[in-house]
Order: C-alpha cells, then sequence, then structure tokens
C-alpha cells in the first residue's frame, strides 16, 4: 500500500548515489566534508556536480582555490563519513579528529584522503549566481584514480570484503551498501 512520505525526506527517495568526501585546500588551510548530493555531467572533458552549502568551511576553501578532491569512501569508513559531516572545519581539524591520512593530489592541492576508493581531482568551473541561488558546485576532472579491487576496466567490482564496498546515503545517518544497511546512528535528526 502506498503512503505519504514527509516532504521533507522527499530528497531520500532519490538520493541512493554514491556518498563522497568532498577535499579542499587553500595555503595552509584544509578541510574535508561530507556530500551525498553528487553527479556526473560530462564524458569529455569530463564534469561533475556537487552540492556544498554555502555555511561549510570547505566551501570558502574551494572558493579561494578552485579546486577540490570527490572521494568515494568504503562501508568501513561510514562512522568517519558521519563524523566529518557532523562538525565544523571552522572549529576542530578534522584531519587530526579522526585520524585522516592523506596523500597528496597529482594536479590540484587538495588531498587525497586514504583508505577510500576512489579519487577524482577536480577544478572548479565557475558560475556564482548557481553556486550562490542552489549550492552547486560544478568542476571538471582533471585527474581520477581507483583502487584497483574496487575499480578495473572502467567498472566498479564487488569485493567480497563487505567493508570495502561504496556507501550510498539514506539521510539520517544511514546508509545502503550492496552488502546491506548501515546505521551509523538513530535517527533522531529533522534531516541531515
Amino acid at each position: 500500500m502506498r503512503h505519504t512520505v514527509e516532504l521533507r525526506h522527499a530528497s531520500r527517495l532519490l538520493n541512493t548515489g554514491p556518498t563522497v568526501l568532498v577535499s579542499s585546500r587553500h595555503g595552509a588551510q584544509q578541510d574535508v566534508m561530507a556530500a551525498a548530493w553528487n553527479m556526473p555531467l560530462d564524458f569529455e572533458p569530463p564534469k561533475i556536480a556537487v552540492v556544498i552549502d554555502k555555511n561549510t568551511f570547505t566551501r570558502g576553501l574551494i572558493e579561494a582555490s578552485g579546486e577540490f578532491v570527490i572521494a568515494v569512501p568504503c562501508v568501513a569508513q561510514a562512522a568517519m563519513v558521519t563524523g566529518v559531516g557532523h562538525c565544523s572545519g571552522r572549529e576542530v581539524d578534522k584531519f587530526e579528529c579522526f585520524g585522516l591520512r592523506t596523500q597528496p593530489g597529482s594536479q590540484v592541492a587538495a588531498p587525497l584522503i586514504e583508505g577510500c576508493l576512489a579519487w577524482l581531482e577536480c577544478r572548479r568551473i565557475p558560475e556564482p549566481a548557481q553556486e550562490q541561488r542552489y549550492d552547486l558546485f560544478l568542476a571538471e576532472v582533471v585527474a581520477a584514480w581507483a583502487e584497483d579491487w574496487a575499480f578495473t576496466e572502467g567498472h566498479w567490482i564487488e569485493p567480497s570484503d563487505a567493508s570495502r564496498r561504496c556507501l550510498h546515503h539514506l539521510g539520517g545517518g544511514r546508509y545502503f551498501s550492496s552488502s546491506g544497511l548501515i546505521d551509523t546512528q538513530a535517527d533522531t535528526q529533522a534531516d541531515s
């Protein structure tokens, strides 16, 4: 039987793409945030879109530097993904707080977060009106990397180790992977 979904949760009906981490750096400052609203836009040159709220520290670093990294975390990182999504880089060094190890990017200054399945180094395509109105950032992918056990010959591979599969955000601290539901916290928030 069909039932009504509260409009504040309507996005959760569509939001099953991979959850990503967005890392940024400008000068000596760096940050990382979780983002569930992201998508590919074009093949050649490859382009992506990601929603980055105007209140995030990450956004200021991206606006200043013009670049960022999108990383695809795995199930083993679910608690960390939730954690970096619930605190501000203005108040805490997320890299230190969550014990994040990084590698340098090859084309951008933003760091690659270790332990993830894949990374896309991105250069912002400035669209100030769209960014201001919708918090939607467009970028060209200038380098891409993936673990060979997770992605090969242009295709995702489903690892036998369930902790190495990618996360799909369902809202309220809940994720899905091909191995099932991952609940990192009680759904006590109105919306995440």
